[in-house]
């Protein structure tokens, strides 16, 4: 079914089903779409919907065998294959996602990391050593790296953008908080920190919990 096309808010939530059942999977064989609604607090028909769209294997008043669950899941969300990605920003927030081990349990992984700095080019971060921006051609041209990831600040982003996509990169996870203008191919996905911030702040604010 991996084939199927499903709507951007219905891949947003597939991951949260995915990381709940793999912690449940060794007490829960069996599960159905009311009981991981009510364990997420999310909408019965809308999570019903959601594993409808992905996986064909569920029972009328039985529901879903975890395990099977989770398989029709990781196929068709690609956790299985592999996503060579590039990095463009060997700052802090760079380095942190570089050290971060869980991407390959999504098929993504990091190849290698990028930044316009003389003084960073040639540093270590995790078990890479940052690159000089004139290799970013040829390495996603020798890895076939289609996904970027930028975590530059916002007046750099639009230039790591434009290199990126000028190197064959169709999609963007941009962590810059600036809008970046793309050919209509390019998909962007905006990790805006900032306004998660905001939502926040608002929230304790109004909740008289902000001093």
């Amino acid at each position: 079914m991996k084939a199927k096309n499903v709507s951007i808010q219905t891949l947003r939530r597939l991951p949260l089903y995915l990381h709940y059942l793999k912690s449940v999977k060794s007490e829960t064989p069996t599960i159905s779409a009311t009981m991981l609604a009510e364990a997420l607090g999310a909408g019965d028909v809308q999570v019903r919907k959601d594993l409808g769209s992905v996986s064909g294997n569920g029972r009328p008043k039985k529901g879903y065998v975890t395990e099977e669950l989770i398989v029709d899941l990781e196929d068709y969300l690609g956790c299985n294959d592999r996503t060579p990605a590039v990095l463009i920003g060997a700052g802090n927030l760079g380095r942190a996602l570089l050290s971060y081990n869980g991407f390959s349990d999504y098929g993504l992984e990091i190849v290698a990391a990028f930044d316009a700095s003389d003084a960073v080019a040639g540093t270590k971060a995790g078990d890479k050593t940052v690159l000089p921006m004139s290799e970013l051609k040829k390495v996603c041209e020798d890895r076939g790296a289609k996904l970027g990831i930028i975590t530059v600040p916002a007046a750099g982003a639009q230039d790591a953008c434009d290199k990126l996509v000028s190197c064959g990169v169709t999609a963007i996870w941009n962590f810059a908080p600036t809008v970046l203008k793309v050919p209509p191919e390019v998909l962007v996905e905006n990790e805006n920190l900032a306004s998660s911030l905001a939502v926040l702040s608002k929230h304790l604010s109004e909740n008289g919990a902000a001093r």
